[in-house]
């Protein structure tokens, strides 16, 4: 009973948040009856509710990029404008007032952030369990620091000292006002929050769901890539796959599973997903054909991961079944440190990283490793192999968004009805508006469109 009052009165003052936008409230008094956290096994419990922190990944990254499209016919039949509209781009009135992706993205924020305060103003022991508590709130709310500006901010290669990025919320005091701190800034609260949350957390959970010393270190490894710092990106995603290395090995799957992969599977290191959207989900969104037909004919992931249904190809390949995987996985970690690997000139190495995935995802005995004789084609291929690989996992938007920022002239395009949709590499509409309401109710700065 005790616990239920704590989830209740922490959800009742989440809704005031959302709902407000976190606008500062006045002549209201906070009700000091409510029932707080104060033992280690309330704060663990408060970050054990997968509901709110693992269960709420921003599903718009996936909705705005590019391994997927919907015919004309489903589109027209889509209930859900905001989608539509996110579908093509527009510059505005992508999400539903009040209920949407910033108001979940805060309320994470907000359960992480209690944790902390209360872990802080506690007279607990600071023993190995509260670190590991303190720990894991870092993470989700980093997690959700680094989801909120892929989102709504520029890409860090594209930013200046001055481009807004997101609120960052220190304290749990909705009487503050909330502002926009920059970009830079932001990226710098994650990878503050990180590397102490490295230094509390065991190597691994009792369960995936729980981050742990590799999950920070593989979400390390993520923001850096995405500020394009390679070397730290690099030795990151080591230091994941020193924790945990495993792989599964594709041949040991049946592509006739409608659900091929289990949740919890051996390489997920950090469990997080999100119910896919109404506009790709596996009776709806199909995947394009220049993607279907980059696997090569021994390579597994093309059956395991797509259904066949006449000539559309639909997702299947979850690694949180059936909703959409979008945590960390030791897959990505390869992927990732074979990438940095190779910007670094360490061409050979890199290939060599990136086959030790790649043997596990062919047909026994069919694998032919992969080399390169110089840096761009090696990237080439690894870019390549990155999005066969973590197709519908969260990461394709800010992958476009930090590649274009160096130049490699990704243009996405839409045909609907005839009308060919357009998303120049770099345009402003890769930072997403943020929600009229929030702007509304909080006077913060719009993003430009």
């Amino acid at each position: 009973m005790k616990f239920r009052n704590l989830i209740c009165s922490i959800c009742c003052t989440i809704i005031v948040i959302s709902n407000l936008g976190c606008k500062k409230i006045l002549d209201e008094k906070s009700d000091q009856q409510l029932v707080i956290p104060t033992t280690l096994v309330d704060f663990q419990a408060l970050l054990d509710n997968s509901g709110f922190l693992n269960n709420q990944d921003l599903i718009s990254a996936e909705i705005s990029a590019d391994d997927y499209y919907i015919t004309d016919t489903d589109l027209a039949a889509l209930t859900n404008d905001y989608q539509r509209r996110m579908y093509n781009w527009q510059k505005d009135f992508l999400f539903a007032p009040r209920s949407n992706e910033w108001a979940t993205t805060y309320r994470a924020v907000y359960y992480s952030s209690t944790v902390l305060e209360g872990l802080d103003e506690s007279d607990l022991p600071h023993n190995t369990q509260f670190n590991n508590i303190k720990g894991q709130a870092l993470v989700f709310r980093s997690k959700c620091f680094l989801q909120a500006l892929g989102l709504w901010g520029k890409a860090y290669g594209n930013a200046n000292d001055t481009d807004p990025g997101i609120p960052l919320r220190p304290s749990t005091n909705f009487n503050e006002e909330s502002y926009r701190t920059t970009v830079k800034e932001g990226y710098e609260k994650v990878v503050s929050d990180l590397q102490a949350a490295i230094q509390l957390l065991p190597d691994k959970q009792v369960q995936t769901t729980r981050p742990s010393k590799a999950a920070a270190y593989g979400l390390l490894a993520r923001t850096y890539l995405f500020m394009g710092n390679y070397t730290q990106a690099a030795k990151f995603a080591d230091s994941c796959l020193k924790l945990h290395p495993t792989l599964i090995d594709y041949n040991t799957l049946s592509a006739s599973d409608r659900y091929p992969f289990t949740s919890f599977n051996n390489e997920t290191v950090f469990a997080t997903w999100i119910p896919p959207a109404t506009i790709v989900n596996s009776s709806r969104g199909k995947i394009v054909p220049e993607l279907i037909a980059s696997y090569q004919a021994n390579d597994l992931r093309k059956g395991l991961y797509f259904l066949q249904t006449g000539s559309f190809y639909y997702f299947k390949g979850t690694y949180f079944q059936p909703a959409l995987f979008f945590g960390i996985a030791s897959d990505e970690m390869y992927l990732t440190l074979a990438e940095c690997q190779i910007r670094s000139g360490l061409v050979d190495l890199g290939m060599e990283t990136l086959n030790k995935l790649l043997v596990k995802r062919f047909k026994t005995g069919t694998f032919v490793p992969l080399a390169a004789s110089d840096t761009e084609t090696a990237l080439k291929i690894v870019l390549a192999e990155r999005r066969k690989e973590l197709v519908m996992r969260g990461i394709r938007w800010m992958d476009i968004k930090r590649l274009n920022a160096e130049g490699r002239n990704i243009v996405l395009s839409r045909t609907i009805n005839g009308t060919i949709y357009t998303l120049q590499p770099n345009d402003k509409r890769y930072a997403l508006p943020i929600p009229e309401d929030v702007i509304s109710l909080t006077g913060m700065q719009q993003n430009d469109r």
